[in-house]
C-alpha cells in the first residue's frame, strides 16, 4: 500500500488555511469533525485491506509494517517489534501537556469467513501447529484503521495540540500462541507506558450488537477478569465390568463439575457482581469398557470483582480436592492454566470527564451507558497501571434485528462501516479533551 506524502502535505496546507482551531482553547470539535470527514474514505480503505489480509496473534507482520510505515510518513517517532510485532508511534504536540495513549489491537482469529464481501478473507495461517483459515472475526481490522485515521487527524493539528499522544498498535489481544508471551501484558512489561510516561489511556471495541455509530460506555468494571483452569483427576484403572476394583476418575470428574456450579449460585454475593465458572472441555478414557486412570478438564473463571475472583479460585480448589478425597481419588488444580487477564476497569472519574465528549461527538441519543459483561479484554493490563477508559462503537446495521446478527468470533461476523467516523472523532476528541483538562 502506498501513501502519497505530497498529497498529504497539500491537504495539511489546505486544512491550515480553511479550518482554524478553536480560538478560546476549548475542544476544537468543528476541526475534528471536518478532518474526520475528509479521512472517512481512507479509513474504510484501510479496514478492507486489513480485513482481506488478517494475521494471527504474534504474526501480524504485514499489518505492523503498514502501520509503522504510515506513522513514519506522518513524522512520528516509531518503535517496532514491541512484544513481537507491536508498534508504538509518538506524536508530540506543539504545546506542553499530558501524555495520552490510544490503543488498537491488530490480530485476527482462526475462523473461516462465510460472506460474499469482495474483500472477504481467504487467508490461511498456523495455529498451535495446525493449518487454519484466518478471519478478522472480532473487528480488530476496524480498530487499526480507525486509529490510523486518528493519527493522521491529530498530526494535522499537532502544532496546537496541548500534549503528547502515544499510538499503540497491539498484537495478540486474542491470546498469544502456546508457549509464547504477548499482548498488552508484554507491551507494558517492555515499557510501552514509559518514555514518555503515559498519564491516561483510551481504547474502543467495535460491537456487532450496537447500532452503527452508537457509543457505549461504563464507569468501573467493564469486562471481567479471566483465568483458565485445569483439573486433573487421578483414580485407579479398572475393567468397566468391575468398577468396584478401581476408582472411577470419570465419575469423580462428573461430581466435581456439578459441584463447581454451586460456587456462583451459593458462594458469591451475586447482587453485587456476576461471576462465571465454566468447564469447557473434558477428556478421559479410550474404550467403553475401561475405566481410565486419569481425566483432564479445562475451563474458565470470570469475575467482575477482585475479591470475588480470589474467592472463586479458592472454592474451585477446595471443591475439586474435597470431592476427589471423598471418593478416594487425588487431584491437581492449576489456576491459571494458560490465559489470565485482570478486570478491565474504567476509571470512574475519567469516564465521567469524557461523557460530555462522547455526547458532543455522537449526540446524546447515540451514547448509551452499558452494564459490565463477562467477556474479557487485555486492555486491563494497561488500565491497571494508568487511568483507563474503554468504550464500544456500534457496528450493527441499524435496520437489522438483533436476532439476525452473527456474534463476534463466528464465521458470519459482519460490521457496518458507517459508524467509523464517530470512532475516529471520539478517540481524537477524548485525547484532546484530556490534554486540555490536565495541564500542569
Amino acid at each position: 500500500m502506498k501513501y502519497p506524502s505530497s498529497q498529504f502535505i497539500v491537504s495539511f496546507l489546505l486544512y491550515c488555511a480553511a479550518t482554524p482551531l478553536a480560538a478560546d482553547g476549548s475542544l476544537p470539535l468543528e476541526t475534528i469533525n471536518s478532518l474526520s470527514k475528509d479521512l472517512s474514505e481512507q479509513v474504510v480503505t484501510w479496514r478492507r485491506d486489513f480485513h482481506q489480509h488478517p494475521e494471527l496473534s504474534n504474526r501480524e507482520f504485514r499489518t505492523a509494517k503498514i502501520v509503522a510505515d504510515e506513522l513514519k510518513a506522518l513524522g512520528m517517532e516509531v518503535q517496532t517489534g514491541v512484544a513481537h510485532t507491536g508498534v508504538i508511534g509518538v506524536l508530540k504536540g506543539g504545546k506542553p501537556g499530558p501524555v495520552v495513549l490510544l490503543r488498537a489491537d491488530m490480530d485476527g482469529l482462526p475462523v473461516p469467513e462465510r460472506s460474499d464481501l469482495p474483500f472477504k478473507s481467504v487467508a490461511i495461517g498456523e495455529y498451535n501447529g495446525k493449518e487454519v483459515p484466518v478471519m478478522h472475526a472480532c473487528g480488530h481490522d476496524s480498530h487499526v484503521a480507525m486509529l490510523l485515521g486518528v493519527a493522521r487527524l491529530l498530526t494535522q493539528m499537532k502544532d496546537e495540540m496541548p500534549g503528547t499522544v502515544k499510538f499503540l498498535f497491539q498484537p495478540a489481544e486474542e491470546g498469544a500462541p502456546k508457549g509464547e508471551g504477548g499482548g498488552a501484558e508484554m507491551m507494558v512489561a517492555e515499557g510501552a507506558l514509559e518514555n514518555p510516561k503515559v498519564d491516561a489511556a483510551f481504547a474502543l471495541h467495535i460491537s456487532a450488537i450496537q447500532d452503527a455509530g452508537e457509543i457505549g460506555w461504563a464507569a468501573g468494571p467493564r469486562y471481567a477478569s479471566v483465568d483458565d483452569f485445569k483439573i486433573t483427576v487421578h483414580g485407579k484403572q479398572a475393567h468397566g465390568a468391575s468398577p468396584w476394583m478401581g476408582i472411577d476418575s470419570i465419575v469423580v470428574s462428573a461430581q466435581i463439575i456439578n459441584a463447581l456450579q454451586t460456587i456462583v449460585s451459593r458462594n458469591l454475593e451475586i447482587t453485587q457482581h456476576a461471576g462465571i465458572v465454566t468447564v469447557g472441555s473434558i477428556h478421559g478414557g479410550l474404550r467403553s469398557n475401561i475405566i481410565p486412570e486419569t481425566v483432564e478438564m479445562v475451563g474458565t473463571i470470570r469475575a467482575l470483582d477482585t475479591d470475588m475472583r480470589t474467592q472463586i479460585h479458592q472454592r474451585v480448589r477446595e471443591i475439586a480436592e474435597g470431592v476427589a478425597q471423598s471418593m478416594g481419588a487425588t487431584v491437581e488444580v492449576q489456576i491459571p492454566y494458560s490465559a489470565s487477564y485482570p478486570i478491565t476497569y474504567n476509571d470512574p472519574q475519567l469516564a465521567h470527564e469524557m461523557l460530555p465528549v462522547l455526547e458532543a461527538v455522537a449526540g446524546n441519543d447515540n451514547v448509551k451507558e452499558l452494564k459490565p459483561v463477562t467477556g474479557a479484554e487485555d486492555f486491563s493490563y494497561i488500565a491497571q497501571e494508568v487511568p483507563g477508559f474503554y468504550i464500544s462503537l456500534g457496528g450493527k446495521p441499524r435496520d437489522k434485528p438483533l436476532s439476525e446478527v452473527a456474534a463476534h468470533h463466528t464465521p458470519g461476523f459482519f460490521i457496518d462501516e458507517s459508524g467509523f467516523d464517530n470512532g475516529v472523532k471520539v478517540m481524537a476528541a477524548m485525547a484532546w479533551q484530556y490534554m486540555l483538562d490536565h495541564q500542569n
